[in-house]
């Protein structure tokens, strides 16, 4: 009996472990492989057009990895200006991971003034909840007074969420029951 309980405590710590990874958000590396820093004018795109092509949620990260330099999290009208003097968060360690906890704009900008009036400094749009949720379904052709002859197609939104869950799950209902019965 004592097995028994001992396997049913791993089976539920593991449960919480993956459902604690599946609910964490995603963490975005700004700059990707050159990082944070004063831009030269050779660079591909912008800070603002990388963060344009990312869709930020609350509980995801940004990552700033710089050497020599800060990261302010700033206002709107001091981000405008590229004013260091006021932030609401300075960060110095090299290695600044600013995660959002709430939908709305954060503006970002180089302590360095020089820095921000060459172009490092970074908005980014966190959605709100109620833009990231599923849109409502259309009423099913026998609801609309139509015959209905089977199950609604699938769309693609949903096979990626089935693949997405099964490609999460699998190996770990896979370890789980090797683990029990084994």
């Amino acid at each position: 009996m004592p097995s028994a309980f001992k396997n049913l405590q791993f089976a539920a710590f593991f449960a919480a472990a993956l459902a604690a990874v599946l609910v964490a958000g995603f963490q975005y590396e700004v700059g990707e492989k050159t990082g944070w820093q004063k831009p030269t004018g050779k660079e591909p795109e912008t800070y603002n057009q990388w963060a344009s092509k990312n869709r930020f949620h609350i509980g995801d990260a940004v990552y700033f990895k710089y050497q020599k330099d800060s990261v302010l999290v700033v206002s709107s009208a001091d981000y405008l200006n590229c004013n260091t003097s006021n932030p609401i968060a300075k960060y110095e360690d090299g290695k600044t991971v600013f995660t959002f906890d709430r939908p709305g704009f954060f503006y970002f900008i180089s302590g360095q003034s020089d820095h921000c009036q060459s172009g490092q400094r970074l908005i980014v749009r966190v959605m709100h909840p109620s833009e990231v949720e599923a849109p409502e379904l259309a009423p099913s052709p026998a609801a609309a007074g139509g015959r209905d002859f089977g199950p609604p197609p699938v769309s693609s939104t949903s096979k990626l969420g089935a693949v997405t869950c099964f490609l999460a799950g699998a190996p770990v209902g896979l370890f789980l029951i090797l683990y029990l019965f084994v």
